[in-house]
């Protein structure tokens, strides 16, 4: 089992807004890109961290949708989709081998919304089952987040002391 890190940097990192509301944040899985980055293939096992969520941060929901059909894998991908608190939260065994572009993984069963506290996470991506991981496709991973770290309000500026 391999986590590759190297996906979740860059401009797809959950962001935070100046007031609680939920905002869409996305990243293209690029399975080409992501054994290179493993610098093997991928297998059965392998994590692929997909968006850096902040602390004190509710993910209201999370999936995937193929974007680009998968290819070079056997007949047998599973994927599932959670966090370090819970691996399949989102998604749980999502076939992936026999999805068409545009298919989105249906919530797991036991879905329910997370509350990511004080330590900062990540939504994986876990090959869950594989004979053959894909060698090529992409994949879109999508979560609705809202900051629940409280209000920011202004408590000292100027426009306090014009009143």
């Amino acid at each position: 089992m391999a986590t590759i890190t190297t996906l979740a940097t860059g401009g797809a990192s959950a962001g935070r807004t100046a007031a609680p509301v939920p905002y869409l944040v996305e990243k293209y899985i690029d399975f080409a890109a992501a054994a290179t980055a493993k610098g093997s293939a991928l297998a059965a096992a392998d994590v692929i961290e997909c968006i850096t969520v902040p602390t004190n941060t509710l993910i209201l929901n999370a999936g995937m949708e193929v974007t680009t059909v998968l290819t070079g894998e056997s007949s047998d991908n599973a994927f599932d989709l959670g966090t370090g608190l819970d691996v399949d939260n989102f998604v749980d065994g999502f076939d992936a081998d026999a999805a068409a572009a545009g298919a989105y993984a249906q919530n797991a069963a036991a879905f329910q919304p997370v509350v990511i506290g004080a330590t900062a996470d990540t939504i994986d991506l876990l090959i869950q089952a594989a004979t053959t991981a894909p060698t090529a496709g992409v994949v879109r991973v999508w979560a609705v987040l809202m900051n629940v770290d409280g209000r920011i309000v202004a408590d000292e500026v100027d426009r306090d002391q014009l009143a």
